[in-house]
């Protein structure tokens, strides 16, 4: 698992930004610090809930001056739809092909679900040299960041 003080993982994918773009996250350092803020699967309950206080409290990670992005296995199109419902001022990262939360090794099963290989809900924040500066990693998906703890991290790295 990515800890404090790795690079992070680097990686291209789908951008759900209204549109459908591409990132790469070594092109976004200039950017940092990032806040990547992985979540199990859009439209659900608790996902809907985190990303909504992470845009109820964009302007204080701005004023932390960090860039924040979601990150689930949702396709870029469903992220874009939950985008738009939420009001989201941030941009949305699809990674269906699953590649970055493997790379960050962050997948889960839902068994009772029938639902597979998504991502733990988990929030990192990265640094202009790619360092890991903030992990963290809940087993339970009921269970949300501690915002405060995040966004102070986020000015920690800026």
């Amino acid at each position: 698992m990515v800890s404090e003080g790795d690079t992070a993982p680097d990686f291209t994918a789908p951008l759900a930004n209204g549109d459908i773009g591409s990132v790469t996250l070594s092109e976004h350092l200039d950017d940092a610090p990032l806040v990547l803020a992985f979540f199990p699967g859009a439209f659900t309950s608790v996902c809907s809930h985190e990303m909504a206080a992470f845009r109820d409290r964009i302007a204080e990670v701005e004023d932390a001056g960090a860039t924040l992005y979601g990150i689930s296995v949702d396709s870029p199109f469903a992220l874009n739809e939950f985008r738009e419902k939420l009001e989201l001022p941030f941009d949305l990262i699809s990674d269906a092909e699953k590649e970055i939360v493997d790379a960050y090794d962050l997948t889960m099963d839902f068994d009772d679900l029938g639902v597979y290989d998504v991502a733990k809900r988990s929030v990192f924040v990265i640094d202009k040299d790619g360092e890991v500066t903030y992990a963290w990693v809940s087993d339970d998906p009921g269970v949300e960041p501690d915002y405060d703890e995040v966004i102070e991290a986020a000015a920690d790295a800026a």
